[in-house]
């Protein structure tokens, strides 16, 4: 573990072991290379992240890549996440171009040259694919949650994810026919599949999480004045089934309604979220917890 302006960085124990077989090997440059590149693309995600008022926790180093690990307290928006998700392939771009601009005046001899913008290229697009924990991920979560409530974007976000992992999966498999496959690929695909099916059964789990969230994020739209959200429920709807229908950036009013069309009550989501972990009613109806017309 090394300390970088304030910031740990950590080492996963796999990314040990392949600076260890790139020592024995003989491609220690390249590895070094690679490392200087992956922390690079994960401080433009600090940067990002700081700018915001993002509290920076750590960079780890895994063995396909880096995760700068934050902690936004709830109060990020959608396109605060895409910014800071987007901060880190905008280095792998500006590193590349930066290098053929070395070459084209001759400064970089050929053959380092061409190793560390193919480097760049492959670490900046593959962080793009949209999967979970991946920038392209992250991406299509804060696309994804302006239009589906929080809960479905989760559970669109994990299955997409799966998918696309899978076929990452397959894709290493395929020239095995051929006489090989790509098993860095394959290792990376597992990686990521594994994570993603993890998340998935914890959809629950990171719900729970956004809404006891929800509080810094209410204030912080009431302050800077928003439009409401209307939410359309009848009167026997279970509070539980009502919160999943929050979305991230929206400020939500929940209108009661009877079997006949009526409204009985209009209630602001603060009101059903006390109800939900305070009161231990979280699957009881609403006419069961408020007094209703």
């Amino acid at each position: 573990m090394i300390k970088l302006y304030g910031i740990e960085i950590r080492f996963h124990p796999l990314f040990s072991l392949l600076m260890l077989g790139a020592v024995l090997t003989g491609y220690f440059a390249e590895l070094l290379t690679l490392f200087a590149i992956v922390l690079i693309h994960e401080l433009g995600h600090v940067a990002a992240a700081k700018s915001f008022g993002w509290n920076v926790i750590r960079i780890e180093m895994l063995p396909f890549g880096g995760v700068a690990e934050t902690d936004d307290r709830g109060r990020a928006s959608a396109w605060e996440e895409a910014a800071v998700a987007l901060a880190g392939p905008l280095q792998n771009g500006w590193m590349a171009v930066f290098a053929m601009a070395m070459g084209a005046l001759g400064l970089w001899e050929t053959e380092w040259l061409s190793y560390f913008i193919r480097a760049n290229t492959i670490i900046g697009l593959f962080n793009l694919l949209p999967i979970l924990p991946l920038d392209g991920g992250k991406l299509l979560q804060s696309f994804v949650c302006r239009w589906l409530p929080y809960y479905r974007t989760l559970l669109v976000c994990s299955s997409v994810s799966l998918l696309m992992s899978a076929l990452l999966a397959a894709a290493s498999l395929a020239p095995v026919h051929s006489g090989g496959i790509h098993l860095n690929m394959l290792a990376i695909a597992m990686f990521l599949f594994v994570s993603n099916w993890q998340s998935y059964r914890n959809t629950a789990f990171l719900f729970m999480r956004f809404l006891m969230n929800r509080e810094p994020k209410l204030e912080k739209l009431i302050l800077q004045g928003t439009l409401a959200q209307p939410i359309v429920a009848f009167r026997n709807r279970k509070l539980s089934d009502i919160v999943r229908l929050f979305m991230r950036d929206k400020y939500h009013i929940i209108y009661v309604m009877n079997e006949r069309g009526r409204i009985q009550a209009v209630l602001p989501e603060q009101k059903l979220l006390d109800a939900y972990f305070r009161n231990g009613q979280s699957e009881s109806a609403i006419s069961d917890v408020f007094v209703l017309e």
